[in-house]
């Protein structure tokens, strides 16, 4: 698993899950608290998430919300998406896709 970015934007890449829980948890905690506004987390490049990594995720955004913020999922792959709904979070996280729609003619 690896996090980059900022305070505001941070590309999550690899597995999310039991053995990289805790490195997750700190970098996302560090990032909500010192920002203003939404913090977005890029998923295009996450490979897979278990029960833990998700519960990190749940944990920020219970954490951002405290702090006056939201936290934002762009680009969430597929079967993660599959999951969010079966567990019905899609309803309470924020997500986005950074996708531009493609314009059609009339």
């Amino acid at each position: 698993m690896h996090i980059k970015g900022d305070h505001a934007e941070l590309v999550v890449g690899g597995r999310l899950d039991v053995r990289s829980a805790a490195d997750a948890r700190t970098a996302l905690h560090t990032a909500v608290d010192s920002g203003e506004g939404d913090l977005v987390l890029d998923l295009a490049q996450l490979e897979s998430w278990d029960a833990t990594g998700l519960g990190v995720i749940m944990g920020a955004h219970r954490r951002a919300g405290r702090c006056g913020r939201r936290l934002v999922l762009r680009d969430v792959p597929p079967q993660m998406q599959r999951l969010l709904v079966a567990t019905r979070l899609h309803r309470i996280l924020a997500m986005e896709t950074s996708q531009v729609p493609i314009l059609t003619k009339p």
